[in-house]
């Protein structure tokens, strides 16, 4: 019900919003807080991620996060893929993600445990006008025998130029939630 709320209102409000066109081909700078239901650990992650636009439709991304968890657990995550976007509005585009993905656990006295698997992921960019762009979507990662898991996400970015935004995000998971701050340089206008 709420998905539905917030796509139907993305529609409604995108006619009156003045978009340009979204850029992907950027570089992005993160700083998280990871908190696990399941088990109290938590911590914090930095990360860095990007995109290139290969034409107007297609996108070629990858990320890299490190996170240090509580018990001096370290965790790296990566990921790389190809991406088509299609504008529905001039002020909303569709964006639909395949990604290879990778995570590795690092603990005291244990080996490392690491997996890998295919990432899907939709959502939607939005352009509220031509300083805010919010963002929202669902991604599923199968990791194969590691299991697989579905997480949401939603965010806003606030342009301060052409060239560079702030941000802010969250991610809801099977057994996780993550929030974080962003900076993002575009590279492609």
């Amino acid at each position: 019900m709420l998905r539905s709320t917030l796509v139907l209102m993305l529609l409604i409000f995108s006619v009156s919003a003045g978009a340009q066109g979204f850029d992907y081909s950027y570089l992005q700078l993160n700083y998280g807080q990871i908190e696990f239901d399941d088990v109290d650990v938590d911590g914090d992650a930095f990360g860095v991620s990007g995109s290139f636009a290969i034409n107007p439709n297609w996108h070629a991304f990858a990320g890299y996060e490190g996170a240090s968890l509580d018990f001096s657990v370290d965790a790296t995550t990566l990921a790389a893929g190809v991406g088509y976007n299609t504008d529905l509005t001039p002020a909303v585009d569709l964006v639909a993600q395949l990604s290879y993905q990778y995570v590795e656990l690092d603990a005291p006295s244990v080996s490392s445990i690491d997996d890998s698997g295919f990432g899907l992921g939709v959502g939607l960019r939005f352009a509220a006008s031509t300083e805010i762009e919010l963002t929202a979507g669902i991604t599923y990662v199968d990791f194969g025998d590691g299991g697989d898991d579905t997480a949401f996400s939603a965010g806003g970015l606030y342009n301060i130029n052409d060239v560079f935004s702030l941000g802010l995000g969250g991610s809801w998971a099977d057994n996780a939630s993550s929030y974080s701050l962003a900076g993002r340089f575009y590279f492609g206008k």
